[in-house]
């Protein structure tokens, strides 16, 4: 188990992980934050119309809460492999593997997907209500932006970690929905 393959998940990994799970525990990542920073021209928008997608942007004295899932023993070739096809479409994500705390205290290396903050996808610090608006209205390859938003605030609130940034999104997405629809 010494060269187990841990993966953090802080979006749509979480409720969506692709690959056998062994393990799966709340953990928390240090220094780093879950943000809407990323524009997607592929999943949850296009090049013509951007969507919103998740990463974990570096951010002092951060931290995100996500969980960790520990893959499958005889299963790390094929899941490293399907992981990078899924997080890997364009170079806007790194993989890097960074030290996470699980919830039961134990600490692990995990792989993990962050920003490159030089990428022409990266578009952090941009208003929540102009985030809202484009996940609103995006839809990509694998579906409505707004769908993979109230996907991932919904399980992190079931998991009892709940993210105050995706719940007000979430809201106010419903909100610019109903809206339009009337």
């Amino acid at each position: 188990m010494a060269d187990a393959l841990w993966v953090f998940g802080y979006g749509s990994l979480i409720w969506d992980p692709g690959f056998p799970v062994a393990e799966r525990a709340v953990a928390r990542l240090d220094g780093w934050h879950r943000s809407f920073c990323m524009r997607s021209i592929h999943h949850r928008g296009s090049v013509e119309a951007p969507g919103l997608v998740l990463a974990l942007d570096r951010a002092a004295g951060a931290h995100c809460d996500g969980v960790a899932f520990r893959v499958a023993e005889g299963h790390e070739a094929a899941t490293l492999a399907a992981l990078r096809e899924r997080e890997l479409v364009s170079s806007a994500y790194l993989e890097v593997t960074l030290p996470v705390l699980l919830a039961g205290g134990a600490e692990v290396a995990a792989l993990a997907y962050v920003i490159d903050p030089d990428h022409v996808q990266y578009c952090g610090g941009l208003p929540l209500e102009e985030q809202a608006q484009i996940i609103a209205r995006a839809t990509g390859g694998r579906g409505p932006n707004r769908d993979y938003l109230w996907s991932t605030a919904a399980h992190l609130a079931e998991l009892g970690i709940g993210d105050e940034d995706l719940d007000w999104l979430a809201g106010r997405v419903r909100d610019i929905v109903t809206m339009t629809q009337h």
